[in-house]
């Protein structure tokens, strides 16, 4: 996120509010740090244009194909906590039959996709 930043001009916590609320795509590492492809500058420098011309960030992201998190389904939102609560639920029994399993075995065993929605979803709830 740093470099983002650095080569965009724009802070970190916008690039990180732009990140929660979808308009932006980070991969996570094994150590929990967001990277961003290098498409991800001309999407940024593609933001920043819009909001100099007035659009809203729900605009952009119409603009951008992405459906603004007003407009999430919240019936879908249900079906994946109860598909994440049914993960979470068989990592924790996996653990229970296996003392030593390891932290980097259960970061495999969890999707890239229910990390991210796990963030969401405590955004959600913090807002």
């Amino acid at each position: 996120m740093g470099e983002l930043a650095e080569k965009t001009g724009i802070t970190k916590r916008t690039i990180d509010y732009y990140t929660n609320i979808g308009l932006l795509e980070a991969e996570r590492s094994t150590s929990n740090y967001r990277y961003y492809d290098i498409k991800m500058i001309d999407r940024l420098q593609f933001i920043e244009q819009r909001k100099q011309q007035g659009l809203s960030l729900v605009e952009i992201q119409h603009q951008l194909n992405i459906t603004p998190y007003e407009e999430i389904d919240v019936q879908m939102l249900r079906i994946k906590m109860q598909d994440l609560e049914h993960d979470v639920t068989s990592l924790l029994e996996k653990m229970n039959k296996q003392d030593n399993i390891r932290i980097e075995t259960i970061k495999k065993n969890v999707s890239p996709e229910s990390i991210a929605l796990m963030q969401s979803l405590l955004l959600l709830i913090h807002n």
